[in-house]
């Protein structure tokens, strides 16, 4: 299994990279749009859809990401619908289990599976737009996240976070990821030479977007549970699915966009 991982994360880790930082305008489009409708497929599987709805969901993933490219107004307004989606999801996965019912409901699951996608297709395309420099650093926070995460809770972890959803997570380690994150935003901001407000709203924005990726991965982790599925796929040897690697980016990368261009002016 190591092995495996070690050999898929060489070819992945270069061409994201590549991907990510090398194209921009429509080729940039293009590339995240072709990893979006890969994640649609794997959303199709883990919505239980019939074969012929698991062939069609990511072909209208893609004929929407078509439509919108080209129309600002529809990608922000992507961001907005994506904003209440999570506060939804947000009232969904508190609740669970009283909420199992929505959770198994095949064509509900693949329902929410849009407001998953296609705003994180356009909140991606929206920072690409303002250069690398605010993609990467939303790649930092997703990452930096994580790490501090797993070390906080590995040491500390004694109360969890969602028991009957990811029985894995701990609030020690959701507050090892905001410390991280935290300490990654003042490091960021003296790099920037920003100002002391503009740094409070840096770090404001990146907590949120911190709290905001643990209920995406959280989300993805409660629909492969009713589903009963470990991974969203194995299209990536040895590291399970797309929506395995991006799940905390679906709900980062919408919201960072939306508070990015909203409130961060200043900033780009």
């Amino acid at each position: 299994m190591l092995k495996q991982r070690i050999i898929t994360a060489l070819f992945l880790v270069p061409a994201a990279l590549a991907g990510l930082f090398a194209l921009e305008g429509t080729a940039f489009a293009i590339f995240i749009g072709a990893v979006i409708c890969l994640g649609a497929w794997e959303w199709a599987r883990l919505s239980q859809l019939p074969q012929l709805g698991q062939l069609l969901y990511p072909l209208a993933i893609a004929l929407a990401l078509w439509s919108a490219w080209g129309q600002p107004h529809l990608l922000t307004q992507a961001l907005w619908a994506s904003a209440i989606f999570w506060v939804l999801a947000l009232i969904l996965v508190i609740s669970y289990p009283k909420t199992v019912g929505w959770w198994r409901c095949p064509s509900r699951r693949a329902f929410m599976g849009l407001f998953i996608l296609l705003p994180a297709w356009a909140g991606l395309v929206l920072l690409r737009e303002e250069g690398t420099f605010w993609l990467l650093y939303l790649l930092l926070i997703a990452w930096v996240a994580d790490i501090f995460a797993y070390f906080a809770g590995r040491a500390l972890g004694k109360h969890k976070l969602a028991p009957a959803v990811s029985p894995g997570k701990s609030w020690e380690g959701v507050a090892g990821g905001l410390v991280g994150t935290a300490l990654l935003s003042l490091v960021t901001g003296l790099y920037l030479q920003l100002a002391v407000t503009d740094l409070l709203l840096l770090l404001t924005i990146t907590l949120i977007i911190t709290a905001v990726s643990v209920l995406g991965d959280l989300t993805e982790s409660l629909v492969k549970r009713e589903a009963g599925m470990k991974d969203s796929s194995q299209l990536l040897p040895g590291h399970g699915g797309i929506m395995d690697r991006i799940d905390s980016l679906t709900s980062a990368a919408p919201l960072f966009a939306l508070l990015l261009l909203s409130w961060g002016g200043s900033l780009l």
